[in-house]
């Protein structure tokens, strides 16, 4: 069993080590502690990888866009995130995006290993209290899942164009459908593009119209599609 670690902490790293030992005595890790190192691992591994554990923040990351990419480069790899953050939000987008977990690094080492080893056996792992928050606003895990990411491409077809969509989107709603592309949260949207959050999801509602998809993951699936974006 070969697992991918990314994060920047070595105790955090030392001790998932040791969680990991306790699922395959045998496990080999393929450790990265910043972008370059994923990028390069992932470039040396990606075909004989069974899991990755990634956090969130990393040197050189920004918002979730390494796990984005990391998706789409693998799409057949389970990932679980790793996160010092609780938060909701985050976690949804994330679950949209086809993370099959989501671990608070507050949480103890034995939920850990329960995560991961739920995710081996093909399932989802999401903290109850967060998906009790999210299910609380309509959302409903495992839009991400890959069967799930296969109706997403084919319900956002093949027809759309750059050009086509400027004559349904203003200028700032393209920059918006850009970064959402890369995967960037809406907080992060908000910031580069000098907007509020409530400002970026009125324009994520004229993108969805635009590109006739139902949610933020169709949308991804659908932007990336777009030559030129």
């Amino acid at each position: 069993m070969k697992v991918l670690l990314a994060d920047d902490h070595r105790l955090i790293i030392e001790g998932v080590k040791l969680k990991l030992a306790e699922l395959d005595p045998a496990v080999e890790t393929v450790v990265a502690m910043n972008l370059d190192e994923l990028e390069q691992a992932l470039a040396a591994h990606a075909d004989s990888l069974d899991l990755a554990l990634l956090d969130i923040a990393m040197p050189g990351t920004q918002g979730f866009e390494h796990v984005a990419r990391l998706r789409a480069e693998a799409p057949g790899l389970p990932v679980i995130v790793l996160s010092g953050s609780e938060d909701a939000e985050l976690m949804r987008a994330l679950m949209d995006l086809g993370v099959l977990g989501f671990i608070p690094k507050a949480y103890s080492p034995d939920v850990m290993l329960s995560a991961i080893r739920l995710v081996l056996a093909g399932g989802l792992y999401i903290p109850p209290l967060l998906l009790a928050s999210a299910q609380a606003q309509g959302w409903q895990p495992g839009a991400g899942s890959p069967a799930s990411g296969r109706d997403a491409a084919a319900h956002a077809g093949e027809s759309h164009s750059l050009d086509g969509l400027r004559q349904l989107l203003t200028e700032r709603q393209v920059d918006v459908m850009r970064l959402l592309s890369q995967g960037k949260p809406n907080k992060l949207i908000a910031r580069d593009l000098g907007i509020s959050e409530g400002t970026v999801k009125i324009h994520l509602a004229a993108i969805f119209r635009a590109l006739n998809v139902r949610n933020r993951v169709e949308a991804v699936v659908a932007s990336r599609k777009l030559q030129g974006l």
